[in-house]
């Protein structure tokens, strides 16, 4: 599939939208939903904010680009050229965005914000993206890749000493190589992996055990990685933990198949915890959730009313004081599909129901 024709099966997904709804206009207004319509575009200056740099309008005939003139030249150029998009180019400082939407599509709009008097509707639209595209999975697993790689790459290059703003900048330095974003950058070393489930780094040095966790994206999609690395013999409680989290982390891939309910999902892996001897574990820190153009498109919990969708991407990052599983997967009618699987790291392996399932195991240096 050309990124053009991609294009066009989703503008027709968002006419199907409108229709629905009777409305004369989608208006979508952030990165998440920008990289989706256009296949991977980059919508966005700073990441410190949700709103895209162009709206995007889908009308019954036609879709738009509303921008200013500070960023209609290289969207343009470098974002949508070729993909059907009308510029439509506003002066950055006398806000006549709303009045050109007005004017293309009039009022009557759905958006994903309240803008130009738009009903938003951001979480019926964000549903639009959840069903991946067989290319859009293909690019997916090459982000997954790189985002593993970055991990994995920093891993084996630290060493005892390093502070954990060093460990979290060998993970920058070969993710920003590789063309990612950074959404999340990480880093416990020692007793900080006991103590907090989203450790920021600082300046505490590395002396045996460190985990490593990158949220990054590239072409919108989001991928959510974690990796423990040991040096020297990894002592019996941490193997104990981490062999109970990879059979949590396991329970959650073998359940997550298209048209079983998200919150079904997290009561096999709430039971799972407390299987391994650790039932209070989940209440410490969200399981994960939905993923896709959105690092989160929702957490799940025990009263989510979602459905695991086909081709839909999640996230699920069970925790143990002191370690944790992660990975991004695509479920699918046979199974789910680890997307940064690289081969080059040591697997433990699991099983769930006779279905054999390997968990990235902690390396040991």
């Amino acid at each position: 599939m050309t990124r053009l024709a991609e294009v066009e099966a989703k503008a027709e997904r968002a006419r199907r939208f409108l229709r629905d709804r009777g409305r004369q206009g989608l208006l979508l207004t952030t990165h998440a939903n920008f990289a989706w319509l256009t296949a991977g575009g980059h919508g966005f200056v700073g990441l410190a904010t949700e709103r895209a740099s162009g709206y995007l309008l889908v009308t019954p005939k036609a879709r738009y680009c509303l921008t200013s003139n500070i960023e209609a030249p290289r969207l343009a150029a470098e974002e949508l050229a070729g993909l059907g998009f009308e510029m439509v180019e506003s002066p950055w400082h006398d806000g006549t965005t709303v009045a050109a939407i007005e004017r293309l599509a009039g009022t009557d709009l759905a958006g994903d914000a309240p803008v130009a008097g738009a009903q938003e509707l951001a979480a019926d639209i964000a549903r639009l993206r959840w069903e991946l595209l067989p290319a859009e999975v293909e690019r997916y697993r090459a982000v997954a890749q790189a985002t593993a790689e970055a991990v994995e790459g920093a891993a084996r290059e630290i060493a005892p000493g390093m502070t954990e703003h060093e460990i979290a900048a060998a993970m920058a330095q070969r993710a920003l190589a590789q063309g990612l974003q950074l959404n999340v950058c990480l880093v416990a070393v020692d007793e900080r992996t006991e103590r907090f489930r989203h450790p920021l780094p600082t300046d505490r040095r590395l002396e045996q055990v460190a985990m490593l966790v990158l949220g990054a994206r590239r072409h919108g999609l989001c991928v959510s990685v974690t990796r423990m690395v040991h040096f020297g013999p990894v002592p019996a409680d941490l193997l104990a933990r981490h062999a109970a989290v990879c059979r949590v982390d396991a329970t959650f891939l073998h359940h997550t198949r298209p048209g079983r309910a998200v919150a079904e999902v997290l009561t096999a892996a709430i039971e799972a915890y407390r299987e391994v001897g650790f039932p209070d574990e989940w209440q410490r820190h969200h399981q994960g959730g939905a993923t896709g153009y959105a690092a989160r498109d929702y957490r799940a919990t025990p009263g989510c009313a979602e459905v695991v969708g086909s081709r839909q991407a999640f996230a699920w990052n069970p925790s143990i004081a002191g370690t944790k599983s992660e990975d991004t997967i695509v479920a699918g009618e046979g199974g789910a599909e680890v997307l940064g699987r690289t081969g080059a790291w040591p697997q433990l392996a699991v099983e769930i129901e006779g279905e054999p399932i390997e968990r990235p195991d902690i390396l040991v240096r």
